[in-house]
């Protein structure tokens, strides 16, 4: 009995000590994470001794640039990746991200091609079609599918911090801040990515540029509505006059309201959207776990003549699925 009573003391003791070993750490690391996360990027570089002008280039180094050297029909597709890589704050340019997938595409090209050629399989086109799909599928179409949801992921957080950047610069001209020292005051108390956002709003002010035309830069830069309505409604408070304070704490509330909204849209349309992300998905997971199963299921029917045409059209037919869902399920609020 007594033996039996030290061994559940002995056991709840070590229970005790590891659960409150667990809970100091982990509160460690809540803390760290949260002091990490309630500094932005460009406070992290101001800390670290770099000037205006690196900070500078830094944050606007993925900044979308016009290119003149390239044909009319590319600029389009390169302008809106490199909105796409700035807006999912990536420290890399277009033309690196090009290079990469370039290599990318070639390596995985040369394995698939090397992995049939190992099997003992005679090359034919429809056997190429088909490899230079799947190469280009992991090596171009599945990273920018990864940099665009990084994107989306920034720009809904940037569409959440707004309305808090709002009430933090109207609490700010209230206690008698000038409109400068207002965004100053946004760059050191929001966290990333709207905290450096104001940051490089704030260094080209001090660099001569107009406020207005500085934050017309940034809503073009993230394509949001609620920052050109704070645009413009500085600039008619410049021109008009007025209770600026007000004005933004009305725009603060409409902005609220308009994301609550969005947000039982989203609840009521939510079956269609999983609907349209299985009926994407499916085909193309389909594919690839039958294929890694058991390729010769596509590869013995490759070498026939009305594979490449039969393959392109299912191609064809899928690409219109996919943009026909995508429409059907992204709802304008």
């Amino acid at each position: 009995m007594i033996d039996d009573l030290l061994k559940i003391i002995t056991l709840i003791a070590v229970f005790g000590t590891i659960f409150l070993i667990s809970q100091v750490a982990l509160d460690w690391s809540f803390s760290k994470s949260a002091h990490v996360r309630a500094i932005n990027k460009r406070l992290k570089m101001i800390r670290e001794g770099s000037t205006r002008e690196e900070i500078m280039a830094r944050l606007r180094k993925a900044t979308p640039q016009q290119m003149a050297n390239l044909p009319s029909f590319m600029v389009g597709p390169v302008l809106r990746l490199q909105k796409t890589i700035m807006t999912a704050g990536l420290p890399i340019n277009a033309s690196q991200i090009m290079f990469v997938m370039m290599g990318a595409f070639v390596l995985v090209m040369a394995l698939i091609l090397l992995g049939i050629g190992g099997a003992g399989l005679a090359f034919s086109a429809g056997i190429f079609v088909l490899a230079l799909v799947i190469a280009l599928c992991a090596a171009v179409f599945l990273p920018l599918m990864v940099i665009s949801s990084i994107a989306q992921r920034r720009r809904k957080r940037v569409e959440e911090q707004f309305p808090v950047a709002l009430d933090v610069f109207v609490r700010a001209l209230r206690a008698g801040h000038p409109i400068a020292s207002a965004i100053e005051l946004l760059t050191t108390e929001m966290e990333d990515p709207i905290g450096s956002e104001f940051g490089i709003v704030a260094d080209e002010v001090a660099y001569g540029a107009e406020l207005t035309d500085a934050l017309s830069a940034m809503a073009e830069r993230w394509d949001l509505e609620d920052i050109r309505m704070f645009v413009v409604s500085l600039a008619v408070q410049n021109e008009t006059g007025g209770n600026l304070a007000e004005i933004l704490q009305n725009l603060s509330e409409v902005i609220r309201a308009r994301a609550s909204l969005y947000m039982k849209v989203r609840a009521l349309s939510s079956e269609g959207r999983m609907t349209g992300w299985m009926l994407t998905i499916l085909p193309i997971a389909t594919f690839l776990g039958l294929f890694s199963v058991n390729p010769e299921f596509y590869l013995s029917v490759a070498g026939e003549s009305m594979f490449i045409i039969g393959f392109i059209c299912l191609l064809a037919l899928y690409a219109i699925g996919f943009f026909w869902i995508r429409s059907l399920v992204n709802l304008k609020v």
